[in-house]
């Protein structure tokens, strides 16, 4: 059976972390499908690759993936990138890719970057075993999950926006203690990229004081 999705990690930040991999598939495909057509048209005019670009994102997925489904089935072939990372690690993805599986279309998904794993990595933290939430909720549902989490054995890791990480080291401290030791990396892979080791507070002082931006990967070290 021939593939007719391939799930395609992008770079996080340096475009030199794209695989040759991901770009003979990209080359190969039909139609790329991409979180954001600017930014993924972007990469391919950096790898000078011409393809049609299908905007596919959180906001019109459930709308397109019949008719992706359909075209996979007439036997065009697809990539699905995001606009950094692999796709379907807090991006959108699980949802086509379910629906390939149920229709019986085969699917590939290439190893490649995502942010997390290289964050994880870098805090010094133990990752032997490690748990991944993503976002957390931004309202219904946080507290609850911030207090189930403080309980919690293994290294976490989480990703959050820049104009909410104050805010969030915040709630970190009020239930995972001020002295829990945690890493913050932000800017991945790019000129500017930063990690933070130290403490909860330490981190709210740090990052009181310096420059807030790009997207941030929290790793806090699990309750003792």
């Amino acid at each position: 059976m021939e593939t007719s999705l391939f799930v395609v990690p992008t770079p996080i930040g340096n475009l030199d972390d794209i695989t040759l991999r991901a770009i003979s598939v990209l080359r190969d495909v039909q139609v790329v499908l991409a979180e954001d057509t600017r930014t993924s048209g972007k990469l391919l005019k950096h790898l000078d690759i011409q393809k049609p670009l299908w905007s596919y994102h959180i906001f019109n997925e459930h709308k397109k993936v019949d008719e992706i489904v359909a075209k996979m089935k007439e036997g065009q072939r697809f990539a699905l990138v995001s606009d950094a990372g692999t796709p379907a690690i807090s991006d959108p993805g699980y949802l086509l890719v379910k629906a390939c599986l149920d229709a019986g279309i085969k699917i590939e998904c290439l190893p490649g970057p995502t942010a997390f794993v290289p964050a994880l990595v870098k805090s010094g933290l133990p990752t032997d075993r490690f748990v991944f939430e993503g976002f957390l909720p931004h309202k219904k549902g946080r507290k609850t999950r911030l207090e189930i989490l403080s309980q919690e054995k293994r290294t976490i890791v989480l990703y959050e926006s820049p104009h909410r990480i104050l805010k969030a080291l915040d709630q970190f401290i009020d239930h995972f203690g001020p002295d829990r030791p945690a890493s913050i990396s932000r800017e991945l892979s790019k000129k500017f990229e930063e990690t933070v080791n130290g403490t909860l507070l330490g981190l709210k002082t740090h990052f009181t004081s310096h420059t807030i931006k790009g997207e941030f990967v929290v790793v806090i070290g699990g309750a003792n």
